[in-house]
């Protein structure tokens, strides 16, 4: 699969009062990005519940932080499939500074498909399939 790469600048409201990003804020640059792969994919999450009745949920995450990001940075976020199940996809994901191409953090994401109305496993889609192996 062709990976996607997102762009993300970091503001003050990302970091502390050194100007380094949060180490909880990474998720919420991962995450923007992993949303913004499944856009590219005509796939829209509000749409999952609405039409399919099922979401994607963050299952299990492994992050390793590598060097810090600062205030003003631009990032780019990339989102790789690695592995597609019945009701479950395996992301990786890596940031880098844009600036110098250093790698910043690294994310192996395990998102399982839940049912909208039980918060139970469901399998996804065949329709939904296709769309993510695009």
């Amino acid at each position: 699969m062709p990976e996607f790469n997102w762009k993300i600048r970091v503001y003050y409201e990302d970091t502390d009062a050194g100007g380094v990003v949060y180490h909880s804020q990474y998720l919420n640059f991962f995450e923007r990005a992993r949303t913004e792969w499944l856009r590219a994919k005509n796939i829209d999450q509000s749409r999952l519940v609405k039409e399919l009745e099922i979401l994607f949920v963050v299952r299990n995450m492994e992050v390793e932080f590598i060097k810090p990001a600062r205030l003003d940075d631009e990032l780019l976020v990339s989102v790789q499939l690695e592995r597609l199940g019945s009701a479950s996809m395996l992301l990786s994901q890596q940031m880098f500074r844009a600036s110098d191409q250093q790698l910043l953090a690294s994310a192996k994401v395990r998102a399982a498909s839940l049912s909208a109305q039980s918060f139970q496993p469901v399998r996804i889609p065949k329709i939904l399939l296709r769309e993510i192996n695009q």
